[in-house]
């Protein structure tokens, strides 16, 4: 087993933000797309096609936005 030399005070901080920061347009897209494929399987369900996908569409989109939002707001706080 290989033990990781110590690190300075910032580095881990530094390393756990960039990993927070480069996993946000994954999450953002992750989110567009849970909202589209729910629309898509409710619109099949209840034979409503399109009008579910758009709405969930929608919640997706807001919900990718608010992570943004909130990784905004905590970078101002740094």
């Amino acid at each position: 087993m290989v033990i990781p030399p110590k690190m300075k005070k910032g580095t881990s901080k530094n390393i756990k933000e960039l990993a927070y920061y480069s996993s946000l347009g994954l999450s953002v897209a992750i989110s567009i797309f849970i909202g589209l494929f729910v629309g898509v399987w409710l619109d099949n369900k209840f034979d409503t096609t399109p009008v579910l996908t758009l709405v969930f569409l929608g919640l997706g989109i807001a919900a990718g936005f608010r992570n943004l939002v909130m990784a905004a707001k905590r970078s101002r706080k740094l």
